[in-house]
């Protein structure tokens, strides 16, 4: 299993997104879904080869992913768009 992690740790907390890249299908849903433009479709930076394209957090999201995502993250019981998306379950939040 191969786990791509987007994201920082602060004196707050960890904010992470976790995306295990042998689950992603490359169907883009989960980019479709977000309303903030966290996630896009890029090669797979773990893949030496640089040929598969997969869901990864763009590059301007990642120092700031606890505000990015922070309208999708209104309650602990609720489903992230994202995460709702992914029928492989590809996508997890650290926080």
């Amino acid at each position: 299993m191969t786990k791509a992690n987007y994201g920082y740790k602060d004196g707050s907390g960890e904010y992470f997104i976790t995306i295990d890249t042998e689950l992603c299908t490359s169907c883009g849903k989960c980019v479709e879904v977000c309303p903030a433009g966290v996630l896009e479709m890029a090669e797979d930076e773990l893949d030496p080869l640089g040929d598969e394209i997969i869901a990864t957090v763009s590059e301007v999201h990642r120092k700031k992913i606890k505000y990015s995502c922070a309208p999708c993250k209104g309650g602990e019981t609720q489903e992230l768009p994202c995460v709702k998306a992914c029928e492989p379950g590809a996508i997890t939040h650290s926080w």
